[in-house]
Formats: structure tokens, sequence, C-alpha cells
């Protein structure tokens, strides 16, 4: 029997969507290509797979067996492809990290993967939150750095760090407010610069303060925290800035200053994620070691 990795995707494409048409399209080829591919497999397992009618296609007796062992070969590939991108094996780790952490982290992490010799097998994917999950479920990467990530029983989280909000803003803006207007609950909303929907750094200022996005009139809808930085430098608003940002953003926006918020100070915590089912075999423990470490001389960093 004479039976291919390829043709139990397409055929599992077919069974999932019930439609020659809409499984060519998601597979990326054309309806005819697909109905070959079909056809060889009947052939190769004698007997008939599909059922055409009116209203699609429905799988035979054969075909749903078929089904069962096809999505259990396929999640053994699957295990053995993630196997062999471990560093160390030949293949390349697919890292994911948010936005507001990535520019930060990666400058200390980077020479501590390079002593390991990890660096040259790592991707790195940059992206909100809700995206990194998102691929992080569909195996496009293997482990995701974010914060405050909602609970999940499919995926394996540890922590890395806890990332405490700085209070930015030019000299002025920031000694013009009195001791209690440091307090996130008695900041005025109308002063708030805040990131993109999507970012999730800017829901987590918004919730510190116990507000709505339409509560902060100054929402300028900006995609990185540096140009919020910039604009705060200015004296166009204020901003939360998380602890590993502050070296950054302070050098990078002349007029930026940070205060600290009263304890119990807001933060976040970030970790890092795979899926449950990815054996961590190691690679999982010393990436977030390596992480860890690496933020260290970032959240030391407290002149604010």
């Amino acid at each position: 029997m004479n039976i291919t990795l390829r043709q139990l995707r397409y055929f599992l494409a077919l069974a999932q969507e019930a439609h020659f048409t809409r499984a060519a399209e998601a597979t990326h080829i054309t309806q005819p290509a697909l109905s070959m591919q079909i056809r060889a497999l009947e052939d190769a397992v004698g007997a008939r797979l599909v059922e055409r009618t009116p209203a699609g296609i429905v799988l035979t007796p054969q075909g749903r067996a078929l089904e069962r062992h096809a999505r259990r070969v396929l999640a053994e590939m699957s295990a053995l492809e993630q196997g062999m991108r471990q560093p160390g094996q030949g293949g390349r780790l697919m890292l994911g990290m948010i936005p507001t952490v990535a520019p930060y982290l990666l400058p200390e992490a980077l020479p501590l993967l390079r002593a390991r010799d990890i660096d040259r097998h790592l991707h790195l994917r940059e992206a909100v939150t809700d995206r990194l999950l998102d691929e992080l479920a569909k195996g496009r990467l293997d482990a995701i750095v974010v914060a405050s990530p909602p609970e999940d029983d499919s995926f394996a989280a540890v922590p890395l760090f806890t990332d405490r909000f700085l209070l930015a803003g030019s000299a002025q803006r920031l000694s013009d407010m009195g001791p209690s207007a440091v307090s996130p609950a008695m900041l005025d909303p109308g002063q708030l610069l805040l990131l993109d929907e999507g970012h999730c750094l800017g829901d987590q200022a918004l919730e510190v303060c116990g507000l709505g996005r339409r509560s902060s009139r100054l929402d300028m809808g900006a995609a990185s925290l540096s140009t919020l930085c910039r604009l705060a430098a200015q004296g166009i608003g204020l901003t939360f800035l998380p602890q590993i940002a502050r070296r950054t953003e302070l050098a990078a926006a002349p007029g930026l200053m940070t205060v600290a918020f009263p304890i119990p100070e807001p933060a976040r915590q970030v970790v890092l994620m795979r899926r449950a089912s990815t054996p961590a075999a190691g690679w999982f423990d010393n990436l977030a070691a390596v992480m860890t470490a690496a933020a260290q001389p970032l959240l030391r960093d407290d002149g604010a």
C-alpha cells in the first residue's frame, strides 16, 4: 500500500470542508489536482472513501476509519518535526514575542543565546498576543513570550519575570502633578497615550486605571511604544512604560522622564509559553532560563 502524507493531508482537508472546491482552496491546489490525489488514495486503499451528494461530500465507512488513522499519523509527524527543530539538533526554533518586549529583551538575550549556540537556530516572529497565540496553537511557532496571557489548558507556561509599570512623561507634565495624581486610579484619563487596540500593554494600562478604552481622549492609536514615548517627551500626554523598556526609551526620547507608582506597583507577568502537547525535552527550560537572565539588567535599571 503506497499512501503519501500529502494524500492524507488532502483527504483530511476534504473531510473537514466536505466540499472539493473549498478543500482545494484550503490546501492551495486546483480542484482537479485534489480530485486526482483522492482517486489515487482510494486506489491505494482499495475502497471508496467519499460519496458525492448535492450538498457536497460525505465520508464512507472506510473514509471515516481512514480519517481517524490519518489524524494520528499526521499528529505523530508534527511531533517528529517539532522535535527535530530543537536547538542543537539541526533545526530551527520558531519563537514569537510581543512588540513591547522584543526590542528590549532580545539585545540582552542574543549574547546569551549565542553562548549556548542557540541563536543560529532561532527564527523570531514579532506580533501582538492574540496572533502569537493563534500561530502557537497552529504549530507555526514553537514558543512565545507574552505578558499576562489568558489561562488555557492547551498551553503550558513558565514565568520569566515581573515587569513593573512606570509613568512616563515630560518633566514639566510630571512636576505639575500632585503626589496623589501618581496613583493609577487618580490619573486623568484625558492625559493617557495608549497603544492601538490589539496591543496588550494598552489594555493592561487601562485595566490598572479602572478605565475603558473610550475613556482616553488622547488615544493616538500608535503601533509602537517608542512612538508614545516620543509624544510623551514632547509634553503631549502621559504613558505607561514597562521597566524593561525604560533604559532604551529614555535614551531615544530626550526630555522623557519616569516616576514610579506607589506600592502596590502595577506590573505585568511576562511568561514563556508552548503547546502543552509539545515535549519540552530541555530546550524549553533552557530558553526560559536565558530569557530570565537577560531581563535582570533591565529590571535593575530602577532610576525612576
